[in-house]
C-alpha cells in the first residue's frame, strides 16, 4: 500500500468474493451518487476508513456522528451462485482527490482489494456529452442515455458485453477510475468502469441511475428501483429550464445570449 495512505479496519467483515465499487467523485458526481445510493439502499455498514496526511482536515458528522472524509463500507454475503447477489463494498470520499493523490489512492485501493481477495472493483462514472439542448431546451429528459463500460481483463470485457453494457472504444478516463483500470491491467486483476452520458456542471442523477440500473442487472439482481434518482433528476433539470427561461426573459435587446456553462 503506498506509504502515504493509510486503511484502517473498524469491523472484520469477510469479504472475499466480493464487489468493491469506486465512489470517488467523477464526472457529474455520477460515482457519489451511485455510492450513496448503494449504501443507504442496500444498508450497508461502515467498516473502515482511508485516511492520509494530505486529506482535507475535516470531520463530516451526521446525527451526532463524526465521520472520516473517506469511508468503507460492506453488505453481508447474500446467496451463491448464478444470479445471486453479489456482496458489495463501497469507497466513498466526501472530497475531490488533488492530482498528487489520484495514483496513491487507486493504488491502495487495489492493494487492499487484492488482500481482501476480492473479485472485482467497479467504477461508476461520467461521460461528457453536450447535453444541454437535452436539458435546457427540449423536453426530452425521458430520453435513455447511453452507457458504456470498458474493463481490464478479457473476463472483464466479456461480462459486460454478457450483461448488455456496450463496449467504450475510444476515449480518455481521467482521475481515480482511469489509474484503477491501468493498475487493473498491469495486475492482471478484474476492474470495470461503467460510464453513462452525463452533463459536467452538475450532479447528474439521471446518469446515475442508468449506472444503477447497470449495476443492479450486472451485480445485484434484485430489480433495484431507481425511481428516486430519476425524479431528482426532473427537480434538477425543472430548476435548469427556469432558470434558463428567465434568462431569456431578463436578456436586453441586441444583447448576446450568455452562456450559462461558461
Amino acid at each position: 500500500m503506498p506509504e502515504d495512505i493509510e486503511i484502517y479496519e473498524l469491523k472484520k467483515v469477510d469479504i472475499r468474493g466480493a464487489t468493491v465499487i469506486d465512489g470517488f467523485p467523477s464526472v457529474g458526481l455520477v460515482s457519489s451518487i451511485v455510492a450513496n445510493y448503494l449504501i443507504n439502499t442496500l444498508k450497508l455498514t461502515q467498516v473502515g476508513t482511508m485516511d492520509s496526511v494530505y486529506f482535507p482536515t475535516v470531520s463530516l458528522v451526521r446525527d451526532g456522528i463524526p465521520h472520516n472524509p473517506v469511508r468503507i463500507y460492506a453488505g453481508e454475503k447474500i446467496g451463491t451462485g448464478p444470479g445471486s447477489m453479489d456482496q458489495i463494498v463501497v469507497f466513498i470520499s466526501e472530497f475531490q482527490p488533488p492530482p498528487n493523490l489520484v495514483k496513491p489512492i487507486a493504488s491502495a485501493m487495489l492493494d487492499w482489494a487484492q488482500d481482501q481477495r476480492c473479485k472485482m472493483l467497479v467504477s461508476p462514472e461520467g461521460l461528457i456529452i453536450d447535453r444541454e439542448s437535452i436539458d435546457i431546451e427540449g423536453d426530452d429528459g425521458e430520453a435513455e442515455l447511453g452507457v458504456y463500460g470498458v474493463g481490464s481483463t478479457d473476463w472483464m470485457r466479456e461480462e459486460l458485453l454478457k450483461n448488455g453494457i456496450n463496449e467504450f472504444t475510444e476515449g480518455v478516463i481521467t482521475g481515480v477510475a482511469g489509474v484503477l483500470l491501468n493498475e487493473g491491467k498491469r495486475r492482471d486483476f478484474n476492474v470495470a468502469t461503467i460510464l453513462a452520458e452525463a452533463h459536467p456542471d452538475y450532479p447528474d442523477a439521471r446518469a446515475a441511475a442508468r449506472v444503477m440500473e447497470m449495476i443492479d442487472k450486472f451485480l445485484l439482481h434484485i430489480d433495484l428501483d431507481v425511481t428516486p434518482l430519476y425524479e431528482e433528476a426532473e427537480r434538477i433539470e425543472s430548476q435548469l429550464k427556469n432558470i434558463h427561461k428567465q434568462t431569456k426573459k431578463n436578456k436586453a435587446p441586441g444583447q448576446n445570449q450568455p452562456s450559462m456553462y461558461g
